[in-house]
């Protein structure tokens, strides 16, 4: 008998609940916590700068950790639940820095400490869940039949976080405050991760995988001598680290610039992304069978394209938007380079989580995952903000933020973020084409020698 290939309605729930809370979450560190640092703690880039950086280190040893550790158990249910729970704790527990007075010694560098740990911890706990549990669950499931349609879902999901975490975030912050949205937030992720407790099991071909002791097998992960060997892998993986490196240029400094430059509301700021990237959603249908015809290579060339010239377009008219009325006729190239970033984005992310994945090897999968965070996370999330940090210090917008009252004001001078960003990451993203060009050469290959074999 045919073993079956496709997922089950439980399993197709669980993709999109799990996957839709981690985005979520991710788009609330990636974006809100950088604008909640502006707004109650200081105008400071740097703190953001650092706060990014812990935050990838601690994402990228978490999942090593927790990859290890279910590769030997040879389960991720567990991780996938506690992880989830715990990471909505961590980011209500973020908002919670806002109370620290002010009136204690050095108080701006304690709350500038607090947050960056309270982000550090929210991360460790989000990697355990998302990307060594839920992510190698994935990849466990993961086959011929079901690759296209798992990654139109992997791709829409952080585009759908986005549009929903930017859209009613910025609703919720402006209304109710920041710290309602981060417990609003945290509550579902929480429930979530109860809910796979009860509803989520292991793929039936999971095995426990030992190879001696547990710090064996973890330091096993650091020996990049298998994964050099992996040249189409490596390849790919290099090609996305530099074109996320050019993203954390300016994506983790967005929604400042819109605020604090341009003036926009938090709900403005969150509509004027969201709305655009719906319309990114739909480049991701056709893309499947492109994908599912082997065609990942010139998907991803074609993501790159885009991505630049939405990058310029926002470069070249960004600064000219109109504030006061989100439907203005100005605010046109705006919104079409939002849509531009976006079509580049979730294609990037559609085209190179199943190219990699594919590529896995079965019994290492969780382990993988902790290799793809390196060039997914960690890099480009330490250089990106490095990057933008002295061009936001040189060329950013001077602004005064009142962070007391009008009897009592406490005024802090800082800088607001620059539209000089995206000129700087199209610079940074044209270099993907170089490890590109050669990681299509091995997919080529590849891809001749499997037919081959199934010809014969």
């Amino acid at each position: 008998m045919r073993k079956k290939s496709t997922l089950s309605v439980k399993n197709w729930i669980l993709i999109w609940s799990l996957g839709m809370a981690g985005q979520l979450c991710w788009n609330i560190e990636n974006q809100w916590f950088n604008t909640f640092v502006y707004a109650k703690i200081a105008p400071d880039q740097s703190i953001i700068t650092w706060m990014v950086a812990i935050s990838a280190i601690v994402t990228t040893v978490s999942t090593f950790l927790f990859g290890t550790l279910s590769d030997r158990i040879g389960t991720r249910k567990p991780f996938v639940a506690f992880g989830y729970i715990l990471w909505g704790v961590f980011t209500i527990v973020f908002g919670l820095t806002m109370y620290i007075p002010n009136s204690i010694n050095n108080a701006l560098m304690v709350m500038a400490i607090a947050v960056v740990a309270a982000d550090a911890f929210m991360s460790f706990f989000g990697s355990m869940g998302n990307d060594s549990g839920f992510n190698a669950w994935i990849t466990d499931n993961l086959n011929d039949k079901n690759r296209g349609g798992i990654g139109a879902t992997l791709a829409i999901q952080p585009v759908l976080g986005t549009i929903v975490g930017t859209v009613i975030g910025g609703i919720i912050i402006d209304l109710f405050g920041y710290m309602a949205f981060f417990s609003i937030m945290g509550l579902l992720v929480i429930s979530i991760g109860i809910l796979s407790i009860f509803t989520m099991k292991d793929a039936k071909g999971l095995k426990a995988n030992k190879d001696g002791s547990f710090w064996h097998q973890f330091a096993k992960a650091f020996n990049f001598k298998e994964f050099f060997k992996k040249k189409e892998l490596l390849l790919v993986n290099v090609t996305v680290a530099i074109f996320f490196i050019a993203f954390n240029v300016y994506f983790v400094h967005i929604g400042n610039l819109f605020i604090y430059n341009y003036g926009f509301s938090a709900t403005n700021s969150g509509l004027l992304q969201g709305v655009g990237l719906i319309i990114a959603i739909l480049f991701t249908f056709p893309a499947i069978n492109l994908i599912n015809k082997n065609k990942s290579p010139l998907l991803f060339a074609m993501a790159i394209g885009i991505d630049i010239i939405g990058l310029l377009v926002l470069w070249t008219f960004a600064g000219s938007s109109d504030s006061s009325n989100l439907l203005s006729v100005t605010n046109i190239p705006l919104f079409l380079g939002v849509v531009l970033i976006g079509i580049g984005y979730v294609l990037t992310m559609q085209t190179t989580m199943v190219w990699s994945k594919k590529l896995y090897p079965s019994n290492a999968r969780g382990q993988f995952e902790g290799i793809r965070i390196l060039f997914f996370v960690l890099i480009p999330m330490i250089f990106g903000p490095m990057i933008a940090d002295p061009i936001i210090e040189k060329y950013g917008f001077s602004c005064l933020i009142n962070y007391g009252t009008e009897i009592d004001p406490v005024i802090i001078a800082g800088q607001a973020p620059t539209e000089a960003l995206f000129l700087v990451a199209a610079i940074v993203v044209v270099f993907t084409y170089i490890p590109l060009f050669f990681a299509t050469k091995y997919h080529d290959i590849r891809i001749h020698e499997e037919q081959k074999a199934i010809d014969e």
